[in-house]
């Protein structure tokens, strides 16, 4: 059965908040150390209009894909910060491409012009992936996260929808 890409509902908050907070307990790749409640990805699933994809196999959840504000006021309004998380065993198998395509085309539809990346220096693959598909590297803000005892560089790429 091919993996299916399909808009995340509420009664999928609680899939989409392990994979998170196993990338915020386990890794360096996010700064937050907060883990997320399934309470809140619900609430937001049901209020927030936009796009928040998942990668399902057999009923059960790979990955995700969304964005949200990059900066608040109205001329950043065509620029949206995107989120894309996978299982570590659904990684390197076209998944984060497959969820990155269907939001860049909602993106699109949205009238977002651009999509941009904050990546932690601590995950290079993260860098490799989306040069793969197409950002640019367009800043490095040296040690403005910390996690662990550990300051980290914030990588910034976008793209021009």
């Amino acid at each position: 059965m091919p993996v299916e890409i399909r808009q995340a509902q509420p009664q999928d908050s609680t899939s989409i908040a392990k994979i998170a907070n196993t990338m915020i307990r386990d890794t360096l790749f996010t700064f937050t150390s907060t883990e997320r409640q399934p309470e809140e990805i619900a609430a937001r699933l049901l209020k927030d209009p936009r796009p928040f994809f998942l990668a399902e196999l057999d009923g059960r959840v790979l990955g995700f894909a969304t964005y949200g504000d990059f900066r608040s006021g109205p001329g950043y309004l065509h620029t949206q910060e995107h989120s894309i998380q996978l299982r570590p065993e659904a990684q390197g198998h076209g998944l984060g491409r497959a969820l990155m395509a269907r939001l860049e085309e909602a993106a699109r539809a949205r009238e977002v012009h651009v999509l941009v990346a904050g990546i932690s220096s601590a995950n290079p693959k993260a860098v490799g992936f989306h040069s793969a598909i197409g950002f640019t590297q367009t800043g490095l803000m040296p040690q403005v996260g910390r996690k662990w005892g550990k300051w980290l560089d914030l990588i910034l790429m976008q793209k021009q929808l």
